[in-house]
């Protein structure tokens, strides 16, 4: 059921990020929703708002992988990094790709690799999270 539910929330950051990617105004003053301040601040910061959902990928990525290969005795988890960095990349290609089409938007080189680097440091942060919990299950267990 956990991979499950990690499936269903990683599926909707991606749909949030393609969504957000082929609005037809870069500037998102369209979207009326969204706080003055966060449109102030992804309009300051253009590219690193590429990042921001890209964290969310590389996490549940790495928590998806994680939990299904957990059965498996030899599991490689700098393997699976890889492979998700690759996938990470396929997405915010895709995101950037559709960009060709829309009006008034232009793929830009630095959002892939915003959003790789987004997915990278979210990833790694799962790993560590995962790693914190382990010590301190390893500190809890009695002798």
């Amino acid at each position: 059921m956990y991979h499950k539910i990690v499936l269903l929330i990683l599926l909707l950051v991606i749909g949030v990020v393609f969504y957000f990617s082929w609005l037809p105004d870069p500037g998102l003053r369209s979207e009326s929703y969204l706080p003055k301040w966060l449109l102030n601040w992804s309009n300051h910061y253009y590219n690193l708002r590429t990042a921001v959902p890209f964290l969310a990928v590389g996490f549940l990525l790495e928590a998806y992988s994680q939990h299904k290969n957990s059965n498996e005795i030899n599991q490689n988890k700098s393997l699976s990094f890889i492979q998700n960095i690759g996938i990470a990349a396929i997405i915010v290609c895709i995101a950037e790709g559709g960009q060709f089409v829309i009006q008034k938007r232009n793929p830009d080189v630095m959002d892939v690799f915003y959003g790789i680097i987004g997915s990278i440091i979210g990833g790694l942060f799962y790993n560590l999270l995962k790693r914190i919990k382990k010590c301190e299950t390893d500190i809890n267990l009695p002798s």
